[in-house]
């Protein structure tokens, strides 16, 4: 579906309109003084002062449709692809921003009727940080989470995050292994490094240590910043780890 974004500058044409309904009146008032000395065109100069102003309205209109429709940009509903990619860059409440809202209704239509998972994330989170919408916290972590149980990386990956800092639910470290080690998985770069960070701190259990190495240490890390902390938390891990168990992870992956 297209949505149509209008501009707003048609201070021209409201100029135009003005100047056409004053030459109307005073060319009416002209007819008045006229029907002072000819009382037979009084009803006549009547109808055409109303006949002016019905014009002048009547042109007003199709001027600013005439505007609008000159300024007009279309606004294509994003595909899966373009999304995914846009929350894998924590771009798309700025793109929504960008386009006015004006993909709102599709936005929830998808989310709610449809189920996408990639616009259920969107829509939670367009709840949760008052995007176009009221806020809604509670519908929005509803929202973020029926993405994450649907399997979407992302999904999953936020709702670990948000159970390992407390963000807008309890701090709950165990829940938060469940969610990152599914979005790890699955591949999702940061629940990797967020996992093995968990690791590190006491949470989980040892016999997840190996594939989370692996899992970290396979990832193709283009980033400078963090290849060097992927490198620096595999170090540490392996040091809680049996010499064999950590040459077995190093293993190619099949």
């Amino acid at each position: 579906m297209i949505r149509l974004k209008a501009g707003t500058d048609i201070v021209f044409h409201f100029s135009i309109v003005a100047w056409l309904q004053g030459w109307a009146l005073s060319n009416v008032q002209s007819d008045n003084i006229m029907a002072v000395k000819h009382s037979s065109f009084h009803g006549y100069t009547g109808y055409l002062k109303a006949l002016a102003l019905v014009l002048a309205v009547v042109l007003l209109s199709v001027l600013f449709t005439s505007a609008k429709a000159q300024q007009l940009k279309a606004i294509q509903i994003y595909s899966q692809d373009e999304l995914l990619d846009l929350i894998k860059q924590n771009k798309h409440l700025a793109r929504v921003k960008a386009d006015d809202c004006q993909l709102l209704q599709d936005i929830e239509a998808r989310a709610t009727v449809l189920k996408v998972p990639a616009y259920q994330f969107l829509y939670g989170d367009m709840l949760a940080y008052a995007v176009c919408v009221d806020r809604d916290v509670e519908r929005g972590i509803h929202y973020m989470r029926l993405a994450a149980d649907q399997g979407l990386p992302e999904g999953l990956e936020q709702m670990g995050r948000y159970y390992h800092i407390g963000k807008f639910v309890q701090k709950d470290p165990a829940q938060a292994v469940i969610y990152l080690r599914e979005a790890a998985a699955m591949g999702n770069l940061n629940a990797k490094i967020r996992l093995v960070e968990l690791f590190l701190s006491g949470e989980g259990s040892p016999y997840d240590y190996e594939q989370a190495y692996r899992w970290l240490h396979h990832s193709v890390i283009a980033d400078d910043k963090t290849h060097k902390k992927a490198e620096m938390l595999l170090t540490k891990l392996a040091k809680l780890m049996p010499e064999k168990i950590v040459a077995r992870a190093k293993r190619p992956m099949r």
